[in-house]
């Protein structure tokens, strides 16, 4: 781009910024980028690509250029081509957008190492800015590095982005401690049925938060001097459950047992982040946490969130379907036992390295090597438990795998009452996929895929299961609008290119 034209669409950009009411560290926060970027596009002195500027029209819900806001992105692939070499598992996307919620419970700067730059993060961090945190990237923007006000601004919350994620209501344990009163909006997020948010409610009302959901929000209100008269027992194994409850219970002036408690990844580095700052937690990794809170907290806190299990899933059914050797460094193996356990009944040839830790010095890791293996369908269902059974997130991708497999293989997602439905996409690149009913299908291998076009499902591990099974597909196959897969994985695509996959990204214009 020439000077001219740099100068011209930074006026639009900062135009467009302060129309909406966002200060350049909110959009920075948005984007990913430094307030200093910010700045430097602003005043046209700096380069940009048509997807930034996308990004840009998307941040601040306007059309910068009449020909650079380019709509929804799609994905371009030319299937059919084996995988090779290494690839890294990023880090946790659950854990990041928990631990950002966190992030409020000390007065003190948090920062967090090799944060998951995805749309979830990105959503929560346009939330944290609106009522006056500052979030700075370092360290080539691997790092985020969070600073709290002496006051939050919660009337000024954003909305919008709030609303497009169901992580919000993570606010609600750690905002119970620095106001009396506040308001979320409605949780969005995937399309995946009704998710009630009552187990949430029951267990922060012990520790006297009352809410009420009213005209598209839930309006909240803090008793003081209310404590837990005895254990808190979750009504549901949640994860994001268990999250609220250990936030509410980190700033208790006393000590709360929380039972029926998820022992599951996000929440162990949750616990992990809570103790560096001096919360005592005793039972990670089980159903029963005991909290040894601390009602004021100010201390800096640096942590790194471990690897995520399900990207390491998403990779190892990249490998299965496609019928090639790859290697996927930094897995967190506790979290995938029970699926490598299913796989090896299914015939898949693999090895390990020995474990190692995590940079949080706490979850094991191991790189995995995948080769091409026949697999036949398990004997029993694939369904999930909450851990240590298989992962709820992972159900997914056994379909692309039992779409590979010979025989037929049973699924049952009996936790959302939508998601197996999205899986009969497969249909459309050649799978035999029977729906029994709104929680169970039956899928018969092997698949001989067949490119094809199709708009990317609602929901974020299905819509990657397409993408999967768009590698297989000789021939070119397009998904289209694919922000719901951003929301969850950072540079897929480029990152799948780097093993031999073949993704174009592009925009409608």
């Amino acid at each position: 781009m020439s000077d001219d034209y740099l100068q011209r669409i930074g006026g639009l950009i900062r135009t467009a910024r302060e129309h909406k009411g966002k200060t350049q560290g909110q959009l920075a926060a948005a984007l990913g980028t430094s307030q200093s970027a910010v700045n430097r596009m602003e005043k046209g002195q700096q380069n940009l690509t048509l997807e930034m500027v996308a990004r840009i029209g998307e941040a601040l819900d306007s059309e910068i250029v009449s020909i650079g806001y380019a709509g929804p992105m799609h994905l371009r692939v030319d299937g059919g081509r084996q995988l090779s070499g290494a690839i890294d598992v990023r880090t946790s996307k659950n854990a990041g957008v928990a631990l950002l919620c966190a992030s409020l419970l000390t007065t003190g700067r948090t920062t967090l190492r090799q944060v998951a730059r995805i749309e979830e993060v990105y959503r929560i961090l346009e939330v944290l800015a609106s009522i006056g945190v500052k979030a700075r990237w370092t360290n080539d923007g691997r790092d985020l590095e969070l600073t709290p006000p002496a006051r939050l601004d919660l009337d000024s919350m954003d909305e919008a982005a709030a609303k497009r994620t169901r992580s919000v209501l993570m606010l609600l344990g750690p905002l119970m401690h620095r106001a009396e009163q506040f308001r979320l909006p409605y949780a969005g997020g995937c399309d995946l049925g009704t998710r009630t948010v009552q187990p949430h409610l029951a267990a922060l009302r012990q520790f006297g938060l009352e809410v009420a959901a009213t005209d598209g929000s839930y309006h909240a209100r803090v008793e003081a001097g209310v404590s837990p008269g005895r254990p808190i027992v979750l009504t549901e194994r949640g994860d994001t459950v268990t999250e609220n409850a250990l936030m509410a219970a980190a700033r208790h002036d006393g000590v709360t047992v929380i039972r029926n408690a998820s022992p599951n990844y996000m929440v162990q580095d949750l616990c992990f982040f809570l103790e560096q700052l001096g919360v005592k937690i005793e039972g990670i990794g089980t159903t029963t946490l005991t909290v040894h809170g601390r009602p004021d907290i100010t201390c800096d806190v640096d942590y790194a969130p471990a690897e995520d299990p399900v990207e390491a899933m998403s990779l190892l059914a990249a490998a299965v379907v496609t019928s090639s050797e790859l290697t996927i460094r930094r897995v967190p193996i506790e979290f995938l036992e029970i699926e490598l356990a299913v796989l090896e009944g299914m015939g898949l040839d693999h090895d390990r390295t020995p474990e190692y830790p995590a940079r949080n010095g706490r979850t094991r890791l191991v790189d995995l090597t995948v080769r091409p293996s026949k697999l036949t369908a398990p004997i029993d269902r694939i369904h999930p438990m909450p851990f240590p059974g298989i992962n709820i997130d992972n159900v997914p991708f056994f379909a692309v795998i039992a779409a590979a497999a010979h025989g037929t293989t049973q699924i049952n997602d009996w936790v959302y009452d939508n998601r197996a439905i999205y899986l009969t996409d497969l249909t459309r690149l050649g799978a035999d996929v029977t729906l029994l009913d709104p929680h169970r299908v039956l899928i018969q291998g092997p698949t001989r895929w067949r490119a094809a076009e199709t708009v990317c499902p609602p929901a974020l591990r299905p819509a990657v299961v397409m993408l999967l099974a768009m590698l297989a597909a000789e021939g070119t196959s397009v998904l289209r609008n694919v922000y719901v897969i951003n929301r969850g994985y950072e540079d897929l695509a480029e990152r799948l290119n780097s093993i031999g996959a073949s993704i174009e990204t592009f925009r409608d214009i």
